[in-house]
């Protein structure tokens, strides 16, 4: 790996060159992956890609005037100071939040690589390329404001705004929340059938405990092997199974966490206080997210918590 300052100008042209394509590429693959769910956002990187593409062509015809034909192949990872970018691009889907992220850094890198290069440039001609591609880098961010200005009209900016929220319930809330009501209710039985069966707080929390945790396992990789979100659109199936795990151990360990009170009655209505606040918490999340009336998901979250909070009673008291 090279230094910076031991580079040549011939060798920071063809790097300047290296980058100007990795940042069209990089422009255009984003494009590609918006296009489906954003249409207007994946307009506005064509129009960055198209810029990227329109530096690279002047810096290509610098380097053959002055240096020939032949352009060495020296890339950002054979150069010592340059940031690690994250693959995003590889990513599916795309998150619209990471990318606007991974964009401002790359302008702000490669302004600074523009800026250092034409410092050390004694080339007049490309001295003063380098210095005008580092003022339009710097003017890149207010180009891409007006980008969005022309492509983003109110109603397309509404509909991407509409579609990135479908994108996080599909990707995030649906399977946490699936995990969420499976960790609340079906641990029920098991965990107060323990109590009421043995009048013991240890016990019922050791019952809760290995519930909660194989239940979060079992439910994880079910959701992980259910498809690989490549038809559906609910994203990576290990992410989702990730979620959906440990929302299910979350909700049978809040109930769980109770019986680590000594005294058994004690115990036991701390135990039904947080069931109650977990069915509540279920059914705002349904109302929320799911476009669901709030008296109709605690209706339904609530028949199935009492279903399965009398079949641990009677099951523990017989």
């Amino acid at each position: 790996m090279r230094s910076f300052e031991s580079l040549t100008e011939r060798e920071l042209l063809a790097l300047a060159i290296s980058l100007e394509e990795e940042d069209e590429r990089v422009y255009a693959d984003f494009a590609e992956g918006l296009r489906h769910d954003f249409p207007g956002t994946a307009s506005v990187f064509d129009g960055m890609r198209q810029e990227e593409s329109g530096h690279r062509r002047r810096l290509i015809e610098l380097f053959q005037a002055r240096f020939g034909d032949h352009i060495p192949l020296i890339r950002r990872q054979d150069v010592k100071g340059f940031v690690q970018r994250q693959a995003l691009w590889l990513s599916q889907p795309l998150n619209l939040d990471r990318i606007r992220k991974q964009v401002s850094t790359m302008e702000v890198e490669t302004r600074r690589f523009y800026e250092t290069a034409a410092a050390r440039s004694q080339d007049p001609n490309i001295r003063q390329l380098l210095d005008d591609l580092a003022q339009e880098e710097r003017s890149h961010e207010h180009r891409a404001d007006e980008l969005e200005k022309d492509q983003l009209s109110p109603d397309t900016r509404a509909e991407e705004e509409k579609a990135n929220r479908r994108l996080f319930v599909l990707q995030i809330v649906q399977p946490g929340l699936a995990g969420l009501m499976d960790g609340s209710v079906s641990t029920l039985a098991p965990v107060f059938a323990a109590a009421l069966a043995t009048h013991k707080p240890w016990d019922a929390f050791l019952v809760g405990l290995a519930a909660s945790v194989g239940a979060g396992i079992s439910m994880g990789f079910a959701e992980a092997l259910s498809d690989d979100g490549s038809l559906t659109g609910r994203g990576h199936p290990w992410v989702r199974g990730a979620i959906c795990g440990a929302m299910t151990a979350l909700g049978g360990i809040g109930h769980t966490l109770p019986f680590l009170i000594p005294g058994f009655q004690a115990a036991m209505t701390a135990a039904m206080i947080v069931v109650v606040l977990e069915l509540a918490a279920i059914s705002w999340i349904r109302h929320r997210y799911m476009e669901s009336t709030l008296w109709s998901a605690a209706v339904q979250v609530g028949i199935g918590g009492i279903l399965v909070f009398a079949t641990g009673v009677l099951i523990g008291s017989s």
